[in-house]
């Protein structure tokens, strides 16, 4: 399980605007790297707007917001465009950065059984260390904690 201090595990996923995002390409700068379930659904989305609402004040902050969820590249691009969303969106289709950061679990619904993606988000220092995390993280206003954060580091 990682904890505050540890390095982030390194990434390159297909990027909802055709590009790769790469984790260590970012270094020198702070990084929010948020865990969503699924595209389209009604807690991402209200996550994804709220981290869109203010994402100019991340970038003021030094910040580059990044949801990563299991759908495909091309998903991330409808659900952007649909809901105007304006944060860079990763698509983790083999679940492998998931694994890496601990959020791909066991969950229930209705006494069922399945796997899917723990709501989580890793706020990640200049030099790429976890300055803090957030595990089963609950929406409203969430993002605003994650901005206060950035601005407790300094």
């Amino acid at each position: 399980m990682l904890a505050d201090g540890d390095n982030a595990p390194d990434f390159a996923l297909p990027g909802d605007a055709g590009e790769t995002i790469t984790l260590s390409k970012l270094k020198g700068q702070s990084v929010v790297v948020y865990f969503y379930p699924k595209d389209d659904t009604s807690g991402c989305t209200a996550e994804a707007k709220e981290f869109s609402g203010l994402l100019e004040q991340f970038k003021s902050a030094g910040a580059t917001v990044i949801g990563i969820a299991p759908d495909s590249a091309e998903s991330k691009r409808k659900f952007k465009a649909k809901h105007e969303l304006t944060v860079q969106l990763a698509a983790d289709a083999d679940h492998a950065v998931a694994t890496a950061y601990g959020v791909w679990v066991e969950k229930s619904m209705y006494g069922k059984k399945y796997m899917g993606v723990e709501r989580a988000t890793f706020l990640i220092d200049r030099r790429g260390k976890l300055a803090r995390i957030w595990r089963k993280v609950k929406v409203p206003g969430h993002a605003q904690a994650v901005l206060d954060a950035i601005a407790a580091l300094g």
